[in-house]
């Protein structure tokens, strides 16, 4: 197995704080930029699993990069370079409470929450007689709060983030019209490899000067799910399931083996054998949604690969 990164303690330059979230840990330099590193620890109904994926965060960290590039002449981002290949620099900015998630299809939490008989998610209104994967009749936003310190994300409405002050109706509506245009232009990206752009959720912060971009990751496997365009509607009226690029596997491969991230579960092991594969399907993904190959980067002592290359940057 490859070396893999699960807990970063470095002291950067001008380092004034971390902040480690469930995959990314953060660190603030002067109060002006982010250094923001890609692990590769693997979170799935908000828990992190107990091994690593070799290679995620390299992964997460390009897809993530290639995609804010091919959408900053729509929505203005975050990031200013990649010295490192599971490192992103860009503008300190102070986040939105909430991610914007939008849906195209009825799948995965959407699914979950339709098969239960609810036919309102977040404030908006779902149709009678959907089937699990189908596509909706336009894309909807279904707004989630960003839980803090390993709690679950929950559903909330629009209504509810202006009524509680969460978000400003300027601001919000701002939000609304970028994660529109981002899932629009995500969508037509995927059409180009042969794949469905299912859903995604969108994270956006504001820079000190008060402008809105978007911040975290665009269209990763971690935060999107994708199907496969060739046979998606053969496979639908068959009532089968969807060959699908996403993590959505890995949740499926969990609650088959009893774990849905609710109290008194236990994590099921993964063996070298389940770790291989996920990695695998993760490199999968990054060559079918950017049409690059995956170069490998080199993990023989992978810490000090990132402190040399950011450093490099930060003094530069």
């Amino acid at each position: 197995m490859s070396n893999t990164i699960n807990d970063t303690n470095f002291n950067f330059p001008g380092q004034k704080s971390i902040y480690k979230g469930k995959v990314r840990e953060v660190y603030n330099i002067n109060d002006d930029k982010l250094v923001m590193i890609a692990t590769d620890r693997l979170s799935a109904f908000d828990v992190i699993m107990p091994k690593q994926i070799p290679f995620k965060g390299q992964i997460l960290n390009q897809i993530a990069a290639k995609m804010m590039q091919e959408t900053q002449d729509i929505v203005p981002n975050w990031i200013l370079a990649t010295p490192d290949p599971n490192v992103a620099v860009g503008y300190l900015c102070e986040p939105f409470k909430v991610e914007m998630v939008i849906r195209g299809y009825l799948a995965g939490h959407a699914a979950r929450e339709y098969k239960l008989g609810k036919r309102t998610l977040c404030g908006v209104t779902l149709p009678e007689g959907l089937q699990e994967n189908d596509k909706l009749p336009k894309p909807i936003i279904t707004p989630s709060t960003k839980a803090e310190n390993g709690e679950h994300d929950e559903d909330i409405s629009r209504e509810a983030i202006l009524a509680n002050g969460i978000v400003s109706k300027e601001d919000y509506e701002v939000l609304e019209n970028y994660t529109q245009a981002l899932f629009k232009r995500g969508t037509e990206i995927a059409a180009k490899r042969g794949l469905i752009l299912v859903d995604t959720k969108y994270e956006f912060g504001k820079t000190k000067e008060g402008k809105i971009v978007l911040i975290d990751e665009i269209h990763t496997p971690d935060s999107s799910r994708y199907f496969y365009a060739d046979g998606y509607q053969e496979r639908q009226d068959k009532g089968e399931a969807q060959k699908q690029l996403s993590k959505e596997f890995v949740r499926q491969w969990l609650i088959q083996n009893g774990f849905q991230g609710l109290e008194g579960q236990i994590i099921p092991e993964m063996d070298d054998a389940k770790i291989t594969e996920i990695s695998n399907r993760y490199i999968e993904l990054y060559e079918q949604i950017t049409g690059d190959v995956f170069v490998k980067s080199d993990t023989t002592n992978i810490m000090q690969r990132i402190e040399n290359n950011v450093v490099a940057y930060l003094v530069k």
